[in-house]
């Protein structure tokens, strides 16, 4: 797949402990996002966070947050990422838990795979 110029950034945002049935609500995405063809998606685990209840989660050795902030980024063409929006707001749904999903412009220089 040739990916470069002008494409978007979808960021998902969302708490570690959300789940869509027996598993994390991120793994379901980015499950969903490859079954669909998505150029790729990553999941990162951020140290402190708040959100539309100003409720503070943090990582901090004496005190175990179970409910980490959890980003997911996933850059694709346009087209791409504005058809697997409703999903995310499906699987959002079903989840019942809160959340924020933007879409941004990205400049992509290069997307390439190794050679094997």
């Amino acid at each position: 797949m040739k990916l470069e110029g002008e494409g978007k950034l979808l960021r998902i945002f969302i708490g570690e402990a959300d789940h869509l049935g027996h598993i994390p609500l991120y793994e379901a995405i980015v499950l969903k996002a490859r079954e669909m063809g998505l150029a790729g998606a990553t999941v990162m685990r951020g140290l402190m966070s708040y959100g539309a209840n100003s409720r503070i989660h943090r990582a901090k050795v004496l005190e175990l947050s179970i409910d980490l902030p959890v980003v997911i980024e996933i850059v694709d063409q346009a087209q791409s990422l504005q058809e697997f929006m409703p999903l995310v707001n499906d699987m959002l749904l079903q989840a019942n838990c809160g959340g924020l999903v933007t879409l941004e412009r990205a400049e992509i220089i290069q997307y390439f795979h190794e050679k094997k």
